[in-house]
């Protein structure tokens, strides 16, 4: 296997692969369509010479065509990112990320001659897909609880209670086993994506596997896009001399992982690995957690504006039980949370970050409140 095609490879984790399989000594073919969003200014990222860039959108089978030609391999990561703006764009998160994909694996399964080259196929899925996380309970055991109730949340009561015996549970690392809810638009596209990838691998032999992310943060990241990425919207808020915006009460936990780690296992990926895979640190750090580590590299002392409101399609607590990425992947020495961040705050602030969050807020608030 030698020449690569990275799809969304001039996104954030994109030019991280890309420079990481460049490293390891493959040729890499990238398609991209450079959306505003994420690119603000359109203008082609300065790849080394070798790599061969495509401005090309994954939802037309002939940009798909121009990239396939004489690929071995394909780590597919183009596709739209966000939750609360998948809700007013539904069709437009569907259309790039699920039929994008569709379109893609329909190919294959016309063009045996394209097809034959390829000896593996790495797709982008998202941790967002389990909805809420996993919990065990002291009486009743390992839960998996349905999202928190409107009545619930009203109340202000924002941890998972035990729907057994209704106390509160304790968060533990999230199987891949773990029934998926798919609480949003955004969340239901990715899963698409790993299951038209996961069962197009069956019907045309292809092996693949799909990478199940939780929260990535690094350098690169979009510090002017509103609709993804929290420790990025929090960075261009505290850069902008603004209040980071928590929801509920800032306690809630997520699983940050670090982009050249990502990067490092996408390309992996490539050799080892198969089925649904977590793609995390298996370490919790709340929110409020994480602003203070921002404050700390940055020197600031910015207080979060913890609104105690609830979005939907949020979940309380998740990060990722580790079993089947070390089946697949055996050790592996992770970037620590306090050297990546340092990393990505000394590279925000020589970099623009225009706070938009206000902007998305007053769309959210437009198409989701009941007022």
């Amino acid at each position: 296997m030698t020449k690569i095609l990275v799809t969304g490879g001039a996104g954030f984790i994109g030019t991280h692969t890309v420079n990481e399989l460049l490293e390891k000594g493959y040729d890499v073919i990238v398609l991209d369509n450079l959306e505003r969003q994420v690119h603000r200014s359109k203008v082609t990222p300065d790849f080394p010479a070798k790599v061969e860039f495509i401005n090309g959108d994954i939802r037309y089978r002939k940009h798909w065509m121009r990239a396939l030609n004489g690929i071995d391999g394909i780590i597919h990561l183009a596709g739209s990112v966000g939750i609360s703006q998948s809700f007013w764009q539904a069709r437009k998160y569907m259309e790039i990320n699920s039929c994008g994909t569709a379109t893609l694996f329909e190919i294959l399964a016309r063009e045996r001659q394209i097809r034959k080259n390829i000896s593996k196929i790495v797709v982008a899925s998202s941790k967002s897909i389990y909805g809420e996380g996993s919990y065990t309970c002291k009486t009743d055991g390992l839960i998996y609880p349905e999202p928190r109730t409107s009545d619930q949340l009203s109340k202000k009561e924002w941890e998972v209670k035990c729907p057994i015996c209704g106390e509160n549970l304790q968060p533990t690392g999230v199987k891949e086993d773990k029934p998926v809810q798919n609480l949003n638009p955004y969340s239901l596209s990715k899963y698409t994506t790993e299951k038209l990838a996961l069962d197009f691998s069956y019907a045309i032999s292809v092996p693949a596997v799909a990478l199940r992310y939780f929260n990535v943060y690094g350098e690169g990241q979009s510090l002017s896009n509103p609709y993804t990425g929290v420790i990025a919207i929090f960075l261009s808020r505290i850069k902008n001399k603004n209040s980071p915006i928590v929801f509920e009460d800032g306690k809630q936990s997520r699983d940050f992982i670090y982009v050249k780690d990502v990067a490092r296992i996408n390309v992996m990926s490539l050799e080892r690995g198969s089925g649904a895979i977590n793609v995390g640190t298996g370490k919790p750090t709340t929110l409020l957690q994480m602003i203070d580590i921002i404050n700390r590299d940055l020197g600031t002392d910015t207080k979060a504006d913890i609104t105690r409101e609830f979005r939907p399609g949020d979940n309380r607590h998740d990060f990722a039980d580790l079993s089947t990425f070390r089946r697949n992947f055996g050790s592996f020495t992770y970037t620590a949370l306090d050297r990546g961040m340092a990393n990505l705050d000394k590279w925000a602030v020589e970099h623009e970050a225009i706070d938009l969050v206000n902007k998305a807020e007053i769309e959210r608030k437009r198409y989701l409140s009941k007022v």
